[in-house]
This record gives structure tokens, C-alpha cells and sequence, in this order.
């Protein structure tokens, strides 16, 4: 089943008024792929600016978000606010998450509950460190990460609403890049764990994306893999070349 290309950005605490303006403008006047889903997730102070004046066809996401609608959680976020400023798309357990904040697998489920709850789709991060990699350990623990989301996800229909991405820990900001076989090795058995788990039917509809120093020279092989349904991209979400990557399938 060819699944369609989705390619999304993160841009972490990067950004301002002034780079948003340059970005879109860059991204207006380029021909990008109008069969790929694009969403950008850009820092919870510019989120509804950058809904306002993202080029068409370009969703923007938050970041984080939190496990309830509103209360004394300083400096947190709610699935509520994100849609209050118009927009629909969440990335939820990203590495930095899990790795520098502590965020447990069970926290990460019980947000992705909530915010599926809330209606916003949302992209559920799992991904191994290096030295689990070394000791053999990728799948045990990509597969206990997806078992805290799966079961945290509310009833079958919103699985239509969850992107998986697959970030290798040890190739976020490294430079270091899953070999295009890696990535497909771990996508394909992840997706068989949903196939197992949860359901054939959403094994074969739900986008797998591959995040870790995805660039311009290596977003063609890599998207050319059977079971790579698209890209969670890093640093190079925020330069002109983003739209290179974009445009991998063409």
C-alpha cells in the first residue's frame, strides 16, 4: 500500500515574527509537492501567528501539550489552546521530551489520550538511545513505547487522527543518520507490532515518519523506503531547503 507523503517540521525554541514572514515567503514562491501533507510545528508563543499566514496546504502544529484542559499547570499548554488559535496538529513524546524533561511513557500516553480527545491529530514520537542500540534493544524499546500510546488511544476511529515517528535518538542533531535500511528494518517491524496489536487495517493506513539529521541529500532515499511514509525534520525545517525535502517524492 503507497501510503501519501507527509513531511513535517519541527522547529523546537527556534524562530521569530521576522523568520516566519521569510520561511513562508520562501515556501509561497517555491513549487512544493501538492500530494504531501505538511505540518510545521513552531513554539507555543507563534503558534497562532503562523496559522494565520502559513502558505496553503501548510498545517502548523504545537509542540507539546499537556493532560488537561486548563488549571495550575505553569508554563504548560492544552489541547484547548492549541485549537483556540486555529490549530489542529500536536507533536506529542518527541526524544527531547522524553530525554531532557524526564517525561515517562506513561505521561506521553496519557497526553496523546487527551489531545485525541480533544480532536486535534497528532504526531506520537518513539525512538531508541545509542546505547540501547548497542545493547540490542530497539525494538523492545520502540515496542513499549508504542504500547503506552496504543492504549492510550481512545477507540479505533482516532487512529485516522495519529502519526507514529520513529527519531533514533542518537541521530537527532548529530549528524548521524539511520542508513535508509535501518530506518525501513525498524519501520516495517513497527508496523507489524501495530498489525499484531491493534489492527491490520490501521497497520497499513498509519503514516510511519523517520526523524534524525534528515537533510536534502539523503530525504529521497530515505522516502523511497517501503515502509518511510515521510520525514520529521529538525533544523532543516527552518532553511529554504525545507522545500527540497518536501518535494522528495517528485
Amino acid at each position: 500500500m503507497v501510503r501519501k507523503l507527509f513531511v513535517g517540521g519541527n522547529w523546537k525554541m527556534n524562530g521569530s515574527f521576522s523568520h516566519i514572514d521569510s520561511f513562508f515567503e520562501t515556501v509561497k514562491n517555491a513549487e512544493t509537492d501538492s500530494e504531501a501533507d505538511i505540518v510545521i510545528g513552531v513554539p507555543a508563543c507563534y503558534l497562532k501567528y503562523a496559522q494565520e499566514n502559513a502558505p496553503k496546504g501548510i498545517k502548523i502544529a504545537a509542540e507539546n501539550c499537556y493532560t488537561k484542559p486548563s488549571g495550575a499547570f505553569t508554563g504548560e499548554i492544552s489541547p484547548a489552546m492549541i485549537k483556540d488559535c486555529g490549530c489542529e496538529w500536536v507533536i506529542i513524546g518527541h526524544s527531547e521530551r522524553r530525554h531532557i524533561f524526564g517525561e515517562s511513557d506513561e505521561l506521553i500516553g496519557e497526553k496523546a489520550k487527551h489531545a485525541l480527545e480533544e480532536g486535534l491529530k497528532t504526531i506520537l514520537c518513539i525512538g531508541e538511545l545509542l546505547e540501547e542500540r548497542e545493547e540490542g534493544k530497539t525494538n523492545d524499546v520502540c515496542f513499549r513505547q508504542m504500547d503506552a500510546l496504543a492504549k492510550n488511544i481512545p477507540n479505533p476511529e482516532a487512529w485516522d487522527k495519529v502519526v507514529i515517528a520513529y527519531e533514533p535518538v542518537w541521530a537527532i542533531g548529530t549528524g548521524k543518520t539511520a542508513t535508509p535500511e535501518q530506518a525501513q528494518e525498524v519501520h516495517k517491524l513497527v508496523r507489524g507490532w501495530i498489525r499484531d496489536s491493534v489492527d491490520s487495517c490501521i497497520a497499513d493506513k498509519v503514516q510511519i515518519l523517520y526523524g534524525g539529521s534528515v537533510t536534502v541529500e539523503n530525504a529521497k532515499e530515505l522516502g523511497a523506503q517501503p515502509d518511510v511514509d515521510g520525514f520529521l525534520v529538525g533544523g532543516a525545517s527552518l532553511e529554504p531547503d525545507f522545500v527540497t525535502i518536501i518535494n522528495a517524492r517528485k
